[in-house]
């Protein structure tokens, strides 16, 4: 009750979000400084966070942390045979191979990846999928996407298309190179 004896009602604003009020703080305290790139840094950071966690829950739900998802699912969309070397596998994750270990151990654990000899190369292996692997990888990712889907539903499919070009180009002007993938040309 406010003082006047109503009641009152605390509701969410739908048209600012707790960023723009940052921003607001910003311009009066210091109106000689250009704090707009606060507001979209700031919506990255939050939005990177929420998401992570909203992610999380669908691997959870699995038995899966996001990096061992992410071991099946570069295993998945390499195609038959699903096999890669763990060099390979540590280069697209952009992991080290210490990281790599630990993940494929505990996946190989579970039942989910077996290690054999790289037919290729005495000397290394070859990580694959089992059929267990392959089964769950592909329940995973289609709850994965899903939840993707639901987490960008405020957008339009025109909306989403622009905002994944401006992080693209925003990703290959801030991304050092060596974490680009590789492209075979012939010359």
């Amino acid at each position: 009750m406010n003082t006047e004896g109503q009641e009152e009602l605390e509701v969410y604003n739908t048209e600012r979000d707790g960023v723009a009020l940052i921003l607001e703080q910003w311009a009066q305290e210091r109106p000689d400084l250009d704090a707009s790139p606060m507001g979209v840094i700031g919506r990255i950071f939050r939005l990177s966070s929420i998401f992570q966690r909203e992610v999380q829950e669908v691997f959870s739900s699995f038995g899966l942390h996001r990096g061992e998802f992410d071991v099946l699912a570069t295993l998945r969309r390499t195609g038959e045979p699903y096999r890669l070397n763990p060099s390979e596998l540590s280069n697209a994750l952009m992991v080290s191979s210490g990281g790599m270990t630990n993940r494929l151990d505990r996946l190989e654990k579970a039942g989910l990846i077996a290690r054999r000899p790289d037919p290729n190369d005495r000397r290394g292996s070859q990580v694959g999928l089992t059929e267990e692997g392959l089964r769950l990888v592909n329940e995973v990712v289609t709850e994965h996407v899903n939840n993707e889907h639901r987490l960008l539903g405020a957008l339009s499919e025109t909306e989403r298309d622009a905002l994944a070009g401006l992080l693209r180009k925003l990703l290959l002007a801030s991304e050092s190179p060596k974490h680009r993938p590789l492209v075979k040309r012939k010359f």
